[in-house]
């Protein structure tokens, strides 16, 4: 009837859902169906994985889910795939899920964490188990002050160290392993046709990072062990540098020798590189790399900083007396220095000794 009042009932009334009743295809999926995959290469954006459990490695182009936010992805990661995961020209695959990393090795531009380039921090790969330094013997010849940094930068993953000494057709290995004759640190030394055995069982199994300046050998080292990397090869200039010749990590397959059925490994080709920064490495950790000076800190005050003007440091006297190479004093206090901005860039990058 006209002017009558209309009755409401729970139908007219629009409840709006809350943040616990929001619609189930928001929830994110669990995935059980995706595939396990090591992260081999990374390229603006989309990542070469190929299936560990695969007899033929196919590389698997992906790219991130969103869902990651703003996890990165790096060489070495154990991630989950969905999507197209055959390998096909054209197939694209999501990263869904990044497995707990087992180490990370890192870097920085600079020694000091004031410093823009200091607090830019690089992961040069994930869930290495080993740091291959390369140096040459001789052209360039061997500096010693970037092994140290190498060596502080492993310890501090986790990582062990392996030197690796190339060219050692030209110069022998007795001066490099006089400087490092208290560490246990494990060597192999390479000539240009040099039997790759040795190597080869120090590499198996394990997933191998290897680093070194331009022009120490290492991109003609892992074509040898690769012969299908074809790793880019460049010249010595003159003044004894290298040429940057590998211009992105990658993650390599060992082949199989002969009939063996040991996993054979992976190697990482990184970038030449000019510097290996230790802003990531506290100054107290830096001690870590140079674990034959540690037994000389014993005695110290706990807030001793062991540089030159700690008159109570008992590291100068423990050296004194024989205990250490006064070398090796000198390149960690050069450390201690660099972390605390007290040198240039050029002296950090061009550690000789």
């Amino acid at each position: 009837m006209p002017g009558r009042k209309r009755e409401y009932d729970e139908d007219d009334v629009r409840i709006r859902p809350g943040r616990a009743s929001r619609p189930r295809t928001r929830l994110r999926p669990k995935h059980d169906d995706a595939v396990g995959a090591l992260v081999i290469t990374v390229d603006r954006g989309r990542y070469g994985c190929v299936r560990e459990d695969a007899a033929e490695l196919e590389v698997i182009t992906a790219m991130r889910a969103r869902e990651l936010g703003r996890k990165s992805v790096v060489v070495g990661d154990r991630v989950a795939l969905v999507g197209d995961v055959s390998g096909a020209p054209g197939a694209l695959a999501r990263i869904v899920r990044i497995a707990e990393r087992s180490s990370v090795l890192r870097r920085t531009a600079d020694d000091d964490d004031t410093t823009p380039e200091g607090r830019l921090e690089r992961v040069v790969v994930a869930n290495a188990d080993q740091l291959v330094m390369v140096s040459a013997l001789s052209d360039p010849p061997p500096r010693t002050g970037f092994i140290d940094r190498c060596l502080v930068a492993a310890y501090d993953a986790g990582v062990e160290p392996l030197l690796c000494l190339t060219k050692a057709d030209l110069a022998g290995p007795e001066q490099v392993l006089d400087y490092y004759a208290e560490l246990d640190l494990p060597w192999v030394a390479l000539q240009p046709d040099s039997d790759l055995t040795e190597l080869r069982r120090r590499l198996a199994g394990r997933i191998s990072v290897m680093v070194g300046h331009s022009g120490v050998g290492k991109s003609t080292l892992v074509n040898r062990l690769v012969p299908d990397a074809l790793r880019a090869v460049g010249a010595v200039s003159a003044i004894g540098k290298g040429r940057h010749t590998s211009t992105s990590a990658v993650a390599l397959r060992l082949p199989v020798v002969g009939r063996s059925r040991k996993d054979p490994g992976w190697i990482v080709d990184t970038p030449g590189i000019r510097s290996f920064g230790l802003a990531h490495v506290s100054a107290e950790s830096l001690l870590h790399g140079f674990p034959d000076l540690v037994e000389g800190t014993l005695e110290d005050q706990p807030n001793c900083e062991h540089t030159a003007t700690d008159v109570d440091c008992h590291l100068d006297a423990w050296v004194r007396e024989g205990h250490a190479d006064i070398r090796r004093l000198t390149s960690y206090r050069r450390l201690l220095s660099s972390r605390a901005g007290e040198l240039d860039s050029r002296e950090r990058t061009g550690e000789s000794a």
